[in-house]
């Protein structure tokens, strides 16, 4: 059994924590967040922690998520999240211009991704994409999004990659 939701989230210098009427509302340097708590769960704050209270019979299998999602957007409204994706084939390349990132991977037209609100992203090479933002899962969404145009396929390893990703390769077929 994990015992995630004993341990309390520390909350760094600037950071704010409000609960109430079933939301967490979560203020730092980078903006604030907000999120539902679940039915039975309560959060308590108290010298820089904050620690997920519930009953063990009841209400344990929320109360470990509950503690992670708290401490993402601690994460989130102090440093913010990030993924990179890397681009790998010939002619591959993007341009991340305003709200919107331009791919040009080998399809017969351009794709225009529009970024979602609170999202930006920046191309550092012609080959690489970084997304930023304060809510994790709208990151790590507007990055599945972006992949999806183009996964990387398994005999060459062309197409969209996280940074950290490893596509396992296949032989060609011999003669």
């Amino acid at each position: 059994m994990s015992r995630v939701a004993n341990n309390p989230v520390s909350l760094p210098k600037g950071v704010e924590v409000k609960v109430g009427a079933g939301k967490i509302a979560v203020k730092g340097g980078k903006g604030a967040l907000e999120m539902n708590l679940a039915d039975g769960l309560d959060v308590e704050v108290t010298d820089g922690e904050a620690k997920v209270i519930f009953d063990f019979d009841t209400n344990r299998t929320m109360a470990g998520t509950t503690r992670a999602l708290l401490n993402n957007l601690v994460v989130g409204v102090t440093e913010g999240w990030e993924k990179k994706l890397v681009l790998n084939g010939v002619g591959y390349r993007a341009k991340a211009s305003g709200k919107s990132v331009n791919l040009t991977i080998g399809l017969s037209h351009p794709v225009d991704y529009q970024l979602p609100e609170g999202i930006s992203a920046e191309t550092p090479t012609q080959t690489e994409i970084v997304i930023r933002g304060m809510d994790k899962q709208a990151v790590g969404q507007a990055a599945a999004e972006i992949r999806s145009f183009r996964p990387p396929e398994p005999y060459k390893g062309k197409g969209i990659r996280y940074a950290d990703e490893h596509v396992r390769r296949k032989e060609a077929k011999k003669k």
